[in-house]
């Protein structure tokens, strides 16, 4: 069905009014942005070729990867760029008492930096039950190296009054074992953290592709 014969309530726009923006498919997100389309071919048509690139590429998408598409061109390219940046700049909200049991636990609220093509360190902060307090960037490095110390690490977590901590960090080449210097860096942290009384309970490293490895757990 072409979009101009769609009712008004099922059209992108109308419909995040009226529903929000989680009613809709992520073809609907991309017409919703780009607002319209070409002749011969609506912007939910468009957002479906757009969709399948972003399903692939995720957060390495580039502008020419969606230029090829029919009906895009740079500008509403940039759009979308633009978004996909705004989206991992604003991580999904913290939801209170969400309560960390295991590793794997953390890993939707550092999702969006496993395509991050710069090495980050992130922490999430935990109270004595191991509820998530807050999620924080340290630090961004360079590519496959970010150096961090101790006051920059724990600083977020003593104004959180944590009990216990999380890192987290990406490699952007996809090869999830810990260097020497993840290696030296946990143990520095785990040191620091029980001078300070906040425990670290994991350093994990995230990267493009699923899966983590816990520094802690295989070494």
């Amino acid at each position: 069905m072409s979009l101009k014969n769609t009712a008004d309530i099922d059209k992108p726009r109308e419909k995040l009014i009226a529903k929000g923006p989680g009613s809709l498919e992520l073809e609907e997100l991309v017409a919703a942005i780009i607002g319209r389309g070409v002749p011969g071919c609506d912007a939910v048509q468009i957002g479906k070729k757009v969709a399948k690139i972003l399903m692939s590429r995720t957060y390495e998408t580039e502008v020419n990867d969606l230029c090829g598409v029919n009906g895009m061109g740079e500008a509403k390219a940039c759009q979308i760029i633009a978004a996909l940046e705004l989206a991992r700049r604003f991580p999904p909200p913290v939801h209170r008492f969400a309560v960390i049991h295991k590793a794997e636990d953390v890993l939707p609220f550092v999702h969006q930096y496993r395509y991050d093509t710069q090495e980050n360190v992130i922490s999430v902060t935990l109270s004595g039950a191991h509820e998530v307090l807050k999620v924080r960037l340290i630090t961004k490095g360079l590519v496959n190296e970010s150096q961090i110390h101790p006051r920059e690490v724990f600083a977020g977590a003593i104004l959180d009054r944590a009990a216990a901590m999380i890192l987290i960090h990406n490699h952007p080449s996809g090869n999830l074992h810990p260097s020497k210097q993840d290696l030296k860096i946990t143990k520095e942290m785990q040191a620091a953290g029980e001078l300070l009384g906040i425990k670290l309970l994991d350093h994990l490293i995230i990267g493009p592709t699923d899966g983590f490895y816990s520094i802690v757990d295989e070494e």
